[in-house]
């Protein structure tokens, strides 16, 4: 009997790549670096670009603010309000000793419909006569955004709220006072003649 004939099988051979093939990161032809914005060229150089600051604000305090008083309503500070057995109207002319007018934006109302029954009288007392309605014009009914987009353009308004997020991305924008509730009375931050204001 003779041998049989060993086949090299087909799978076993170890295939190499070829050195030229495109897939090695040596032989690929970069793409065309990308075009630089203008910011990207000015960061690298070091140049800061600053917002405009405007005129009326002396130092941090902002001296457009005066009676009557405008003041900007968040929903939490009128639920808040409401389980601290405060008058809106009468707690904000003790802490700022002043005319004050509430005013509460479209989003706000929404966002109090959406809540639901449990905040029927939270959403009646954002429908007082004597509260001032703020047109909204933009997309969408995020109340938070809303309230800091009307101050960064109109920075004649002070800001009523107890939601330390929003306290937060306002405390950024200068010039613009925070009430809160404190105790079961209303303070406020960085308004230097808020003399009925209690010390937090």
């Amino acid at each position: 009997m003779g041998r049989m004939k060993k086949t090299r099988k087909f799978a076993e051979v170890k295939r190499m790549i070829n050195p030229k093939d495109k897939r090695i990161k040596k032989n690929r032809k970069d793409p065309a670096p990308k075009k630089k914005t203008e910011t990207e060229v000015l960061k690298q150089k070091g140049v800061h670009r600053a917002t405009q600051i405007s005129s009326h604000l002396f130092f941090r305090h902002n001296t457009q603010l005066g009676p009557p008083y405008y003041v900007l309503l968040d929903t939490n500070f009128i639920n808040f309000s409401i389980q601290n057995k405060l008058d809106i109207l009468k707690a904000m002319m003790d802490c700022l000793l002043g005319k004050c007018i509430p005013c509460i934006t479209d989003c706000v109302i929404a966002e109090l419909e959406k809540l639901g029954h449990r905040f029927n009288l939270a959403l009646r007392l954002a429908k007082d006569p004597r509260f001032e309605r703020i047109k909204c014009v933009h997309k969408g009914v995020y109340a938070d955004d809303c309230l800091v987009n009307k101050v960064t353009q109109h920075r004649c308004y002070i800001v009523a709220t107890c939601d330390k997020d929003l306290k937060r991305r306002i405390r950024k924008i200068p010039g613009v006072p925070i009430m809160y509730i404190v105790s079961h009375k209303y303070s406020i931050e960085r308004m230097p003649e808020a003399l009925g204001a209690p010390k937090a």
